[in-house]
């Protein structure tokens, strides 16, 4: 019942996960970069711009009133979350697997300004020392772990709203 009357609102659905973007990104940039001191790595940095591609796509899904908009922009989002969540992915696999050499290698903006972008993004997947280094934990969970685990939740939401909205609910 209360599942219901929340998908029957799917801007207030969008809006939670475009607040709920917001605050990880502000813990993340906040938090762990300026207070911590951790610096992103290249695959962290990909799942930052991840992050907030879906809570901008979740943004305008809740200040749009066309149920037409609403899909096209949560289609993105998932579209958005799933690409966050596999980076996630392959971020936890290397820290669970780490490089025989661990090199720090260089950073997204070098790589992509160094290389071509054909060439830049695999580098980018590769991983480097410093995207299997765990420098941070919570509840036994690293920052790759987690963001997998929000990414598919969002991406989970998002498709359950879509799926379940009404067509006069589309105001809401």
């Amino acid at each position: 019942m209360v599942i219901d009357s929340l998908f029957a609102r799917p801007r207030l659905v969008f809006a939670s996960i475009a607040a709920l973007c917001a605050a990880m990104l502000a813990f993340g940039i906040l938090y762990l970069q300026n207070v911590v001191g951790l610096d992103p790595c290249p695959m962290c940095i990909v799942q930052r711009y991840a992050l907030i591609i879906v809570g901008v796509c979740c943004a305008l899904a809740a200040l749009s009133g066309r149920r037409a908009l609403q899909r096209l922009w949560g289609l993105l989002a998932v579209g958005m979350a799933g690409f966050g969540a596999f980076t996630a992915a392959r971020q936890s696999w290397l820290q669970w697997n780490p490089p025989e050499l661990a090199t720090c290698g260089r950073d997204l903006y070098g790589m992509i300004e160094s290389f071509p972008l054909k060439r830049a993004i695999p580098m980018i997947f590769k991983g480097s020392g410093d995207c299997s280094a765990v420098d941070w934990t919570f509840l036994g969970g690293t920052i790759a772990n987690w963001s997998f685990v929000w990414f598919v939740i969002f991406a989970l939401l998002i498709l359950l709203t879509l799926a379940k909205t009404p067509a006069q609910a589309s105001r809401s």
